[in-house]
């Protein structure tokens, strides 16, 4: 038989070092300098919407409803992007969403991969994400795994650590799917679940989450549950407002 050789132990030079760390972190590298090149702002217009955002700083999981038009998806996604930059310990952004809007669609039968098969269920969180920091940045962090998208289905089973979880369209996600969904947060992570009680297209009502947890989470250590419901939260299109009043009243003659 040949003989073995043992290789002796060799220092490495700070050139082989700094190459290894090189290698073992390019794609931290990569996410740094991209964040160089972030600058994230976003101004609070009402006190229902400082609310929102001093829940997310303060707890681990927030819950809110909002009208449509009143900013919790815009702030949400712009106080992920700041914790991510700013704190080490957070990694990643997984965006989570019902694919219940997609009424009569099966995701298998959209064409593609899995990231272009959610792309137009996403659009509530990629539009503000978008606004917030540009469609290149984006895209580069999505494709260095930065900003994670994720079906419910695909989030059974895993703890994620070290993020921050946006939840979107909750009113839509049964109660089984937000149990699932909210006992996969991991450490070192905050959830931001939110929705409108009042856009319910899953296909039973009565399954709906949003509003049981909204209630049953209030004043629990650990929890913010916020809403976004007083006409003057709608910071959109001033037409929103005049909208909702019209089926707020159409709502109540049913």
């Amino acid at each position: 038989m040949g003989r073995v050789h043992k290789r002796k132990n060799k220092q490495l030079s700070q050139e082989e070092i700094e190459e290894m760390e090189l290698f073992l972190n390019r794609n931290n590298v990569e996410e740094e300098k991209v964040f160089q090149t972030i600058s994230v702002h976003i101004k609070c217009k009402t006190e229902n919407q400082k609310k929102l955002v001093n829940s997310i700083k303060q707890n681990e999981i927030t819950i809110c409803s909002g009208l449509p038009g009143s900013g919790k998806t815009f702030l949400s996604c712009g106080e992920a992007l700041k914790l991510i930059k700013s704190r080490p310990k957070y990694k990643r952004i997984v965006l989570v969403k019902s694919i219940t809007t997609l009424k009569g669609e099966e995701i298998g039968h959209l064409p593609g991969d899995l990231v272009e098969k959610m792309a137009p269920i996403m659009e509530s969180f990629t539009d503000n994400i978008r606004k917030l920091i540009g469609r290149s940045r984006m895209e580069k962090l999505i494709e260095l795994g930065v900003i994670e998208i994720v079906p419910i289905a695909f989030a059974r089973g895993r703890s994620i650590d070290n993020s921050i979880i946006l939840i979107d369209e909750a009113q839509n996600i049964s109660m089984d799917n937000i149990r699932t969904l909210m006992t996969r947060i991991g450490d070192n992570s905050k959830m931001v679940i939110m929705g409108d009680v009042r856009q319910k297209d899953i296909r039973n009502k009565k399954d709906s989450s949003l509003e049981i947890v909204l209630e049953k989470f209030q004043g629990v250590e650990g929890f913010g549950c916020v809403q976004l419901r007083n006409p003057d939260d709608v910071v959109r299109n001033p037409i929103i407002k005049k909208i909702e009043d019209v089926f707020e009243g159409i709502d109540k003659k049913l």
